[in-house]
């Protein structure tokens, strides 16, 4: 079978420190219709600018410096941007990272659908209109014939990727670069978008990259594997061989990670450090979207809170900081009522309760270096400037493991997806708070600096006693952090309490879903668990 996609001798170079440099060396690789290759290594291993230069694109500040890209005949390196503008999204297209900072806020999800294929002459609006539903239905939106009509702010991370997932199949690409699809998704909505994927690719006779960090993931679409460092390719091998046998010790590393996150216990003090009774919720013209909400958190304890897209956790954490006021009930902290509303809180509650947002992209100014993002809580709240302001700069950029001479004054766009999430990070820790709400901090990262996110977490957690309300889609990240555990669904909460206790049966029907969803290393899982929930509907 002839390749859809041949890459050779790839070389692409970044410009930073007045200089160009290189940033993907040497990398090679071939695609054939109806196969998928999975791209796996650190943040700013090369992953996303791989996937990117498939479309014969690079990012701002990033060049094609040598190589070839031959899509299907037509070389990429060097093409028009007339040609390339052609075959970008009709011949191969483009899932990103973060689906919120990939529409336009202005515009109808449908009407963004619609435009790639009306553009390119292959569809009416009509007919987009009518394929646009019928794809939010194969991905489980729900109300599919309506959804597609609200804005994007309207629909949770996990509803607005897979609305991301369809747009890049408007045009019915022979070639999709799949970047972390799945990120933002829990575990439920996760293996429906890894059956779709499965689906466009071989029944629809489709190729795809799949670039994730989430090595129990791509097994399951993925064909061959592809293992980068540095921009350079460590290994490459069919899954099965590599999952059973990697070669190189990188690869040996990425795999024992998965199998080492489930040791954690912490006594947690017996204080309350928040308290929500009774909270109940609801965004303008809808419904209550959270309600009947009693959680309690204490001082030095992670909480993780886990459900699915549109389950609410998003929505609480924004009640919880004021972002969103709630319509009943009362939140204390620290002994004290908070006020409904962020404007009506004191500088030091503002302080002492940090939030770490979903998605960087959207959570920092792309016109600010990491000097100034980090620099600005340390004024705002302790005054510090000059040299003091950068020491501590420094202190905070070593402790999320990045070099400070190397990033202090990189702008935040010049940054991979996971470098930008621990900038966030960071920014949280500068305000030394004492209960961050982390909204899915580590889903943006690969596994191995996740681990490390994690373990500096929990460091910090045990030095300072700070407490953490943990929303996250992942179990093996509940097991790793978590001493109680609250599942959420439809806005209420159906079961919480300490971690053993909820993670050992019997279970509520609803949690019982979600263990039985968590992907194994396995590549032949996600197809045993569709037959298996296929069976029980005959």
């Amino acid at each position: 079978m002839s390749n859809l996609l041949k890459i050779r001798n790839l070389h692409i170079e970044g410009f930073y420190e007045n200089q160009w440099q290189p940033i993907v060396k040497n990398v090679s690789l071939e695609l054939k219709r109806g196969e998928v290759l999975g791209l796996i290594g650190e943040s700013g291993a090369g992953k996303s600018t791989i996937g990117l230069a498939a479309m014969g694109y690079t990012r701002q500040g990033c060049r094609l410096a040598s190589g070839s890209i031959d899509l299907e005949g037509t070389e990429l390196f060097g093409a028009s941007d007339e040609d390339l503008r052609l075959i970008r999204g009709s011949k191969v297209a483009y899932v990103a990272q973060s689906a919120a900072a990939s529409f336009n806020p202005s515009h109808r999800v449908i009407r963004q659908y619609a435009e790639a294929p009306v553009h390119h002459g292959l569809k009416s609006y009509k007919e987009a209109e009518e394929e646009a539903v019928e794809l939010y239905r194969r991905l489980f939106l729900p109300t599919p014939e309506k959804i597609g009509y609200r804005f994007p702010h309207e629909l949770s991370g996990g509803q607005l990727q897979r609305a991301m997932v369809a747009m890049a199949m408007s045009c019915e690409p022979d070639i999709i670069v799949f970047d972390e699809p799945t990120t933002a998704l829990d575990v439920t909505t996760q293996i429906e978008v890894l059956a779709a994927v499965k689906e466009i690719t071989e029944k629809m006779n489709k190729a795809a990259l799949y670039i994730t960090h989430d090595l129990a993931v791509v097994a399951q679409v993925a064909h061959r594997i592809m293992v980068l460092r540095n921009g350079k390719m460590v290994e490459e091998g069919e899954t099965r061989r590599l999952i059973k046998n990697p070669k190189e010790k990188y690869t040996r590393d990425l795999l024992n990670v998965r199998k080492s996150m489930d040791n954690h216990e912490i006594d947690p003090s017996s204080d309350v450090i928040l308290n929500i009774n009774n909270v109940a919720a609801t965004y303008t013209g809808h419904d209550n979207v959270i309600e009947d909400i009693d959680l309690k958190v204490q001082r030095g304890q992670t909480v993780a809170l886990v459900g699915e897209s549109g389950s609410g956790k998003s929505t609480l954490a924004r009640v919880i900081t004021g972002l969103l006021p709630r319509t009943t009930g009362d939140i204390s902290f620290l002994g004290q009522s908070l006020s409904t509303t962020l404007k009506q809180r004191k500088k030091d509650d503002l302080r002492r309760l940090q939030m770490i947002y979903q998605m960087p992209d959207t959570a920092l100014n792309p016109r600010h270096t990491v000097r100034k993002v980090i620099g600005r809580p340390l004024k705002f709240y302790f005054g510090l400037k000059g040299k003091a302001a950068e020491l501590r700069i420094r202190e905070l950029l070593e402790k999320i493991e990045l070099n400070p001479d190397a990033y202090i004054d990189r702008l935040t766009t010049e940054l991979s997806g996971g470098e930008k999430q621990r900038i966030c990070i960071a920014r949280a820790l500068a305000a030394e708070p004492e209960l961050i709400i982390c909204d899915e901090v580590t889903s943006a990262l690969d596994q191995l600096v996740a681990e490390g996110i994690l373990n500096l977490l929990q460091d910090l957690q045990n030095k300072t006693d700070v407490s953490y309300l943990f929303i996250t889609h992942d179990l093996a990240t509940v097991k790793a952090i978590a001493d109680k555990i609250v599942i959420m669904l439809q806005g209420k909460i159906v079961e919480q309490g300490e971690k053993k206790k909820v993670l050992s049966p019997p279970h509520h029907t609803y949690t019982d879903k979600l263990l039985a969803s968590v992907p194994k290393m396995d590549p032949d899982w996600l197809d045993t668990l569709l037959e298996e929930r296929a069976s029980t509907y005959l």
